[in-house]
């Protein structure tokens, strides 16, 4: 209970926030599919690999309550804060010869985390398998080993990348000459199940030629492996003060040799390796499953220290994990890892309340995932559909062959450049600035007419002719 109330009671400012990115570019898509025409492979949206117990789940509470963003966001907290009661007993059980309760700051680290929180609220699959792994270990370390493959097939039916969970613990058990590891070839039927289900309806086992190559292959490139690797290392090891964290395992690291640690250890770095080889985003959201034991491991190693220094050393990491929440790095990164989220939909709900008012019938041009949220009005942005002109992004190339301009929405899709690296991103991640306003009102005789900034992002308006009203460009009010 204290968990939800955390949970419920640090989200309420956004209960209703309009549906952000991937949400409304294939999840919530694909749990209306099967709310609605029953179909676990979703045709609304371009089918994927992607398992469908999230979708499931959504479509039933949306069945029992009505569809609705609020009921969404409500349902989705419900599993975060199951997900951090199964993390504060898996963190009682790592750490139940460690005087100082560490599974206290060890709970404070991941409530403090600022990609936990974002990801809590969001319609998408990795806080679910974070708890679903965080439970699955912790029946794994209880010897219930049944229970932990039911578990796990659970995980593997939310998250397809969560097969490195029950295939180590497999081999584990293997190593020890335990008849159990049986039990963890569940869950890899259960997903060969799906693929199967997927392949009858798609053609393809995994949706489509497009997702397998550029989630299975593409990443494989070695250049594009090691950009993989570093981001995820950073990501748990120094970003938002994890340094310290850091710092303290390895100094406490002979405290860390048990049974339970070395499991815990192995399906960390099993999790993660696969992370990395796989998905072609290279999305940091993709380590939540195993940031909850970095977070136990800070823990338990602060723990070991005397009173002042682990206090130190908890509050100053918490404050850190606290200040990542506002604090934009000097560097890309995707908005959905902190309240920089909130901030991109918020420009685009103030812009499509425009579009709305103000020039109610012309087509739009803009990529995507604006054009989606222009597009239907069950995402939140908008109350009747328009038709839209999608681009992919805004890449120069990306115009060629789009003529008779009335109404372009450009807006930031990128946290920052760093330019000594485009070559690199251009040759490796086919990476191309986007196109400059001033070269639209150049190419289709546009003005701008409205433009909103906030936080470093910005979304701007331009048009062949100015509404009635004929607004001024405006900054959007934060």
């Amino acid at each position: 209970m204290a968990f939800a109330c955390f949970a419920f009671l640090a989200h309420a400012p956004f209960l209703n926030l309009p549906f952000f990115w991937d949400e409304l570019g294939y999840f919530v898509p694909a749990a209306l599919d099967l709310l609605k025409q029953g179909r676990l492979v979703p045709v609304s949206t371009e089918a994927n690999a992607h398992p469908p117990l999230v979708m499931i789940y959504l479509a039933a509470v949306w069945k029992l309550a009505g569809y609705s963003i609020t009921a969404t966001r409500v349902a989705m907290l419900t599993l975060a804060s199951l997900s951090l009661l199964a993390i504060f007993m898996l963190a009682i059980e790592l750490c139940k010869q460690v005087k100082g309760s560490p599974a206290f700051p060890a709970i404070l680290f991941v409530m403090a985390s600022p990609l936990i929180y974002t990801q809590s609220m969001m319609a998408q699959l990795d806080m679910p398998a974070m708890g679903l792994t965080a439970a699955t270990l912790l029946l794994f370390l209880r010897a219930n080993y049944r229970a932990a493959a039911a578990a796990a097939t659970m995980l593997v039916l939310t998250k397809e990348t969560g097969i490195a969970v029950p295939i180590a613990m497999a081999l584990w058990l293997t190593k020890e000459r335990n008849r159990a590891a049986l039990w963890f070839l569940l869950p890899c039927a259960v997903l060969a199940g799906w693929f199967a289900i997927v392949w009858q309806a798609t053609g393809h086992p995994f949706g489509s030629a497009k997702f397998t190559g550029y989630n299975l292959t593409y990443p494989l490139h070695p250049f594009r492996l090691g950009v993989s690797l570093a981001k995820k290392l950073y990501t748990l090891f120094v970003a938002d003060f994890h340094w310290l964290g850091t710092a303290a395992i390895v100094a406490a690291w002979r405290g860390f040799t048990d049974r339970g640690w070395k499991v815990a250890a192995a399906i960390g770095a099993a999790q993660t390796l696969l992370v990395v080889a796989l998905g072609g985003a290279q999305l940091e959201r993709y380590l939540l499953p195993v940031l909850p034991l970095f977070y136990i491991a800070a823990a338990t190693a602060w723990s070991q220290r005397g009173f002042l220094v682990k206090t130190a050393g908890v509050t100053v990491m918490s404050c850190g994990l606290l200040a990542g929440f506002w604090w934009n790095p000097p560097y890309p990164y995707p908005y959905e890892n902190n309240l920089a989220m909130t901030t991109f939909v918020e420009l685009h709900q103030a812009a499509a309340e425009f579009l709305e008012r103000d020039y109610p019938r012309q087509k739009v041009v803009t990529a995507w995932p604006l054009s989606d949220a222009l597009r239907r009005p069950e995402f939140g942005y908008v109350n009747r559909k328009r038709d839209i002109v999608e681009l992919p992004d805004f890449q120069p190339s990306r115009f060629h062959g789009i003529e008779n301009v009335q109404l372009l929405v450009l807006y930031s899709r990128d946290w920052r450049r760093v330019p000594l690296l485009e070559n690199w991103w251009a040759d490796y991640f086919s990476y191309a600035p986007a196109i400059s306003s001033e070269e639209c009102q150049r190419r289709y005789g546009l003005i701008p007419v409205a433009r909103w900034e906030a936080h470093g992002q910005w979304i701007e308006i331009l048009a062949r002719e100015p509404a009635n009203r004929s607004p001024r460009p405006r900054r959007f009010p934060v």
